[in-house]
């Protein structure tokens, strides 16, 4: 595959001065036409090297989306947002848990007790380092823009860029004038109930050109789709989400700015999405609504200064997280008794980064910075049963229906120092090096308190083995305070590209970079099972893991910038791969690490006016991944095979028609429609952790898929008024398979054909 890669690279430099030659046929007059003009598209402008850069001219993979472009789509969380990006695809379970996949960098699509291989960001805070808990989808209203970096950013990014940076970046304040949005989303599901979002925009500036103050305010209702038999609530997995922000900046002149943002939403799905085939399409079965729910509240304080020649960054995020992890796990005995966690987190988070970044335009151009981030997590674990089966059984003993309660908490630390460094040998040819230097350190610690039982071993004879023992459970506690191994690892990341213009409208680059996750430890490092001893012993936790990327790619405009595009081919060596696996007695979940896999693929971008009002877009990846290094051992303990593929789809993209016209005056008409499929891809390892050889119970596939999204909309001076439907033709196709069998529903679908309508205003 490296010789495939330098044939690429080859091949780019070869075919780049052709393309140069079809860019200067294009008739130049035409080009520099008001006419040319009105109907090319648009310079994307990007931060994705933490300076304001033409997209084209940034050696990297990126997915660009302004607000514009995410009202036009209709992208109001994170599944447009994957249908957008080339070889990237959206794991969802359920609302706020959500992990993405690019290039085919993941073992599973839950990655319990694992950070997910692509790190989210809202502004300066990774809020994605909440690993195995849920984690906020949070409202894509009034942002500035949208950045989805694919591959590695550990040079310039601080925690967990290990296959790429999803950036929501939030819309400053302008004191230039007051200004001021709404948007109302009204829909109807062909399974379910009514769709209700509400957001709104108020800039106000306080002192002309100076201070501004920009408020953000959405409500969410969504009333769900699956009904669930168990509790005999229909349409339970209703979503109610709300909150909002505040942005208060200052530019007292033209080299220093000062912004402070409030932020908090609280998201609070009332039952999960997930679903039992066996009990119908969209039906689920627990005994209790399955909650995981959210509330994020963040604090950030950013300074710029611009000196001569460079701009110094302070920005200082806290961050308050609490979330609930209430899930039934009786499917583990197939219903045959009550087993479910509730489990409840708060974490406490502080980021803190300083960067000094060089004025572009120098031969030289070049960043310093440093990142501090620490991160508190307190967990309490309360596995329940309920009153009603212990009564039933003679079960006596407990202080209510929870059999076992400890508490935890775990403290993670990272500190790195961080630089780039762009040298122009021409104003067309450049090399740039990255290099991060960090430290990372994570430790679990048991809190005195809490005791356990042996209800599941009793419970286990009653109904499983038909030997019931009624009578006092053997209750045993309370535990003593206990401080878990510290694992801490050090080590550089690095990035280097060489990037060549052969001409002004086409940029091609070759690079190679690093990326890492930082180490786990397991809450229940050194535990024994009670019902059978002799399976796993609880591991202390898993080491990082670290990945390398080899890429070529081209960016060009063509026919007088009426054609945009941007392909990419990579070649990963993904190594000592963190993974997450399941005790089979008791469920219990634990991270390790085993061998290595390879990832390569291409991604394609095109953008096209090929005619006045007329736009077609055009985004695409393969993909092939699998494991290439593994030990018995780890085969053991992981479930994995040598040659088994990952969990991301071959095949994935999107084409989509948009058509703009005017039918009267002052009134401006746009019609949409976009095509998105994603390829089958498997759920997991196929062999039971655990277990050598024995295929794992809860292997499958997701299906192979397509859908159709449609929008038509017209905008008049201040109003646009939308229609729209997603998932035109109702595709019931299963787009998640969870890996683990402690649920009884683990298959999720498509969301069911919805119908709307979005009015818009802007002042």
């Amino acid at each position: 595959m490296r010789a495939i890669l330098l044939a690429s690279a080859c091949a780019v430099a070869v075919l780049a001065p052709t393309m140069a030659l079809a860019q200067q046929a294009t008739p130049a007059r035409e080009a520099n036409s008001e006419e040319n003009e009105a109907t090319a598209l648009e310079e994307v402008i990007v931060t994705a090297t933490r300076r304001e850069e033409r997209l084209q001219d940034v050696p990297l993979s990126i997915t660009a989306l302004s607000q514009e472009e995410l009202t036009e789509r209709g992208i109001v969380n994170y599944d447009g947002l994957a249908t957008a990006t080339p070889g990237v695809v959206l794991n969802r379970a359920s609302a706020n848990f959500n992990n993405f996949t690019a290039r085919g960098i993941a073992t599973n699509g839950y990655g319990a007790n694992l950070q997910s291989t692509v790190a989210i960001y809202l502004d300066e805070l990774p809020i994605s380092s909440n690993g195995n808990s849920t984690i906020l989808d949070p409202s894509l209203y009034d942002v500035e823009r949208i950045e989805f970096l694919r591959g590695p950013q550990g040079t310039l990014f601080g925690s967990g860029s290990l296959a790429g940076a999803l950036r929501i970046l939030s819309h400053d304040p302008d004191p230039s004038g007051f200004d001021a949005s709404a948007l109302v989303d009204l829909g109807v599901m062909e399974e379910g109930g009514l769709i209700q979002r509400y957001s709104g925009m108020l800039n106000v500036p306080l002192i002309e050109d100076q201070l501004a103050l920009r408020v953000v305010g959405f409500s969410r209702n969504e009333e769900g789709w699956v009904d669930n038999v168990g509790t005999g609530i229909e349409n339970s997995n209703t979503l109610v989400q709300y909150g909002g922000r505040a942005i208060l900046q200052w530019e007292p002149n033209d080299r220093f700015t000062a912004r402070l943002m409030y932020s908090r939403e609280i998201s609070n799905p009332h039952d999960s999405s997930l679903t039992n085939p066996n009990l119908g399409e969209y039906v689920r079965r627990s005994d209790r609504p399955d909650l995981f729910q959210s509330d994020m509240t963040n604090y950030n304080a950013t300074f710029d200064y611009q000196f001569d020649g460079a701009r110094l960054t302070s920005s200082s995020t806290y961050s308050d997280y609490t979330g609930l992890f209430y899930v039934d796990l009786a499917g583990s005995y197939g219903q045959a008794f009550p087993f479910a966690l509730d489990a409840d987190a708060w974490d406490s988070t502080f980021v803190q980064e300083v960067r000094l970044v060089s004025d572009a335009g120098g031969q030289w151009d070049w960043s310093v910075g440093g990142f501090y981030f620490k991160k508190r997590r307190d967990v309490d674990y309360n596995y329940r049963s309920t009153e009603e089966f212990l009564a039933a059984q003679g079960f006596t003993g407990l202080p209510d229906e929870y059999y076992q309660r400890f508490d935890s908490h775990f403290i993670s630390h990272e500190v790195a120092a961080f630089g780039q460094l762009t040298y122009r040998f021409t104003p067309d040819l450049w090399v740039t090096g990255g290099l991060r230097y960090g430290s990372t350190d994570a430790q679990g610690f048991t809190e005195a308190g809490g005791y356990n039982s042996d209800y599941l071993t009793r419970a286990y004879w009653a109904t499983i083995l038909h030997f019931p023992t009624p009578g006092p459970l053997n209750v045993t506690g309370p535990y003593a305070a206990a401080q878990g191994v510290k694992v801490k690892e050090e080590g550089p990341s690095y990035r280097l590209s060489l990037s060549w213009r052969p001409s002004p409208a086409i940029t091609t680059y070759a690079a190679v970079s690093t990326g890492f996750r930082p180490p786990i430890v397991n809450a229940q490092a050194g535990s024994v099972s009670t019902i059978d001893p002799t399976d796993i012993v609880i591991p202390y936790g898993a080491t990082s893991d670290e990945l390398t990327n080899y890429e070529v790619g081209v960016k060009g405009r063509w026919f007088g910038g009426r054609l945009y595009g941007d392909a990419a081919l990579y070649w990963i060596d993904w190594n000592n791969i963190q993974v997450q696996a399941n005790r089979v007695s008791d469920s219990i979940q634990f991270a390790t690490n085993i061998g290595g896999a390879t990832s390569k693929g291409v991604e394609l971008s095109l953008v096209a006016l090929p005619a006045d009002g007329l736009t077609v877009a055009l985004s695409g990846g393969w993909n092939h991944s699998e494991v290439d290094d593994l030990t018995p051992q780890e085969a053991a303990i992981s479930g994995a095979v040598l040659g088994a593929p990952l969990a991301g789809p071959k095949l994935s993209g999107s084409l989509r028609f948009n058509y703009e016209w005017d039918p009267m005056a002052g009134v401006v008409a746009n019609a949409s429609v976009a095509v998105s499929y994603v390829d089958s891809f498997p759920n997991a390892f196929p062999n039971t952790p655990g277990k050598p050889l024995i295929p794992l119970p809860t292997y499958d596939h997701t299906d192979s898929y397509t859908f159709v999204n449609a929008n038509l909309a017209f905008a008049f001076q201040e109003f646009t008024v939308a229609a729209y439907v997603e998932n035109l033709f109702d595709d019931h196709s299963v787009n998640y398979v969870h890996p683990e069998a402690f649920i009884d529903g683990r298959y999720g679908r498509l969301r069911p054909r919805t119908i709307g309508v979005r009015i818009g205003y802007e002042y």
